[in-house]
């Protein structure tokens, strides 16, 4: 690819990825999950350094997994609250003129058909700037909350087939010629050129004409798929336009472009472009960053790392011994996540325990982390990109929106000068800006 390409992460809760960082005098994001402006700030400030996108994750519950409950959550405002991320995308979409947003939609507790009504009047309205992340839903509280029961992991994704399959129907159902909107003649629509969707499978029935105008961007929104497991990959193959990835360190994330690339090339396709997950702290100088990720780190609860930690295993891991390689901790939640963990002394040959792995859940959620002055920021960046086959990165900032400001002003001024981020948008959509 000619340039890194540059996915911001949040979600629309007190923290993204380090627990308690709203506890920090440098963190704004309690206050600012109430406020338009907030989010309409750092969309323009995202805009400014050239970013493809903002991306929202999205946990839809409180977990209850650790000690059979959500008291550790919320005590400790680990993803708790939980707002939905939809009125932000808009908001943030409405400020800005080249920024796309991802959000983060399940098909658990969402009707394929209003789940695309919605995804594709915030595409239609943007101008074709919206980006879609399919997941299936691992969390046992989510499915509790809309009266549905947590099925296994693989057949999830058969359940997520079907799902896209009608989707995929709606979005295919615009001819050529379909929308004449005639002033003259009166006739906005031919129903002839536009086909009535008509589905009843082992999940889902549907019939239907699409709600919605059709996407400026190719018919549809940009597809994004996390799914790292064997049976995750055959969906993403299958469906994403675009792969987010946590890997806990460069040896991994090149053995998972690779796993990959295997994956799309007996599927038939070509690479898809994967997005690694980073963490920066960032600081004048090295000494300052250090400072301000211990800060953050003497602020973190084990509790809290350990209730994070249980959700994407699918255990209370309260009932562990924290002492116990994490690889041998069975899981049906998001399997992809746990190996990811399980590998962050891999490159070591070291095993990683139940304690460290909540340790970095509670800083990171498994991110790797670069810390360091602009400069060295941007060193590591350069490195990851280049070693990894990566099409770029899906950051996080450990605090918001100052960090994020920081990053714009200091660290992509030397990626543009070394030539690996775009001066300008080349690109009125998603789409395009992603393939530029």
């Amino acid at each position: 690819m000619a340039h890194m390409h540059l996915v911001h992460m949040f979600f629309h809760s007190p923290i993204t990825h380090t627990a308690l960082s709203w506890a920090s005098p440098e963190d704004g994001q309690l206050a600012g999950m109430g406020s338009f402006g907030y989010w309409q700030d750092l969309a323009r400030t995202l805009e400014r350094g050239g970013f493809d996108a903002a991306f929202f994750a999205d946990t839809p519950a409180a977990s209850d997994q650790y000690k059979d409950g959500p008291e550790t959550p919320i005590t400790y405002g680990v993803v708790w609250p939980t707002h939905d991320p939809m009125p932000v995308a808009a908001v943030m979409l409405a400020a800005t003129t080249h920024l796309g947003v991802g959000v983060t939609l399940s098909i658990t507790g969402n009707p394929p058909f209003l789940a695309y009504r919605r995804l594709s009047t915030l595409d239609y309205m943007s101008g074709g700037r919206l980006g879609w992340n399919v997941v299936t839903g691992h969390m046992r509280a989510e499915h509790r909350a809309v009266g549905q029961d947590l099925v296994g992991h693989d057949e999830r994704y058969d359940v997520a087939d079907e799902f896209m399959e009608i989707c995929n129907a709606l979005w295919d159902s615009f001819a050529p010629g379909a929308l004449p909107m005639d002033k003259e003649s009166g006739i906005l629509g031919d129903p002839s050129r536009i086909a009535r969707v008509k589905h009843v499978g082992k999940y889902f029935r549907c019939e239907a004409v699409s709600p919605t105008l059709p996407s400026p961007q190719g018919g549809r929104p940009v597809i994004f798929q996390a799914g790292s497991s064997g049976r995750g990959m055959e969906f993403a193959v299958k469906h994403a336009d675009g792969i987010f990835a946590i890997q806990p360190h460069l040896k991994a994330m090149r053995a998972f472009r690779e796993r990959f690339d295997a994956a799309a090339a007996a599927g038939g396709r070509e690479p898809i472009g994967i997005l690694f997950g980073l963490q920066y702290v960032i600081g004048s100088t090295e000494e300052e960053a250090r400072r301000r990720l211990e800060a953050l780190r003497e602020r973190v609860p084990l509790d809290a790392g350990l209730s994070r930690l249980s959700a994407p295993l699918g255990i209370d891991c309260s009932t562990l011994d924290p002492d116990q390689p994490l690889e041998e901790v069975p899981t049906e939640a998001s399997r992809g996540m746990a190996a990811a963990l399980a590998q962050i002394g891999s490159d070591t040959g070291r095993k990683v325990t139940v304690r460290e792995a909540a340790i970095q859940m509670g800083l990171t959620v498994g991110l790797p982390q670069v810390v360091g002055s602009p400069e060295q920021i941007a060193d590591a960046l350069e490195h990851y990109w280049r070693e990894s086959g990566g099409y770029g990165f899906n950051l996080s900032a450990a605090t918001k929106p100052g960090m994020i400001e920081e990053f714009v002003d200091h660290v992509v001024p030397i990626l543009r000068k070394r030539g690996l981020v775009r001066p300008e948008y080349t690109g009125s959509t998603l789409r395009e800006n992603l393939a530029a």
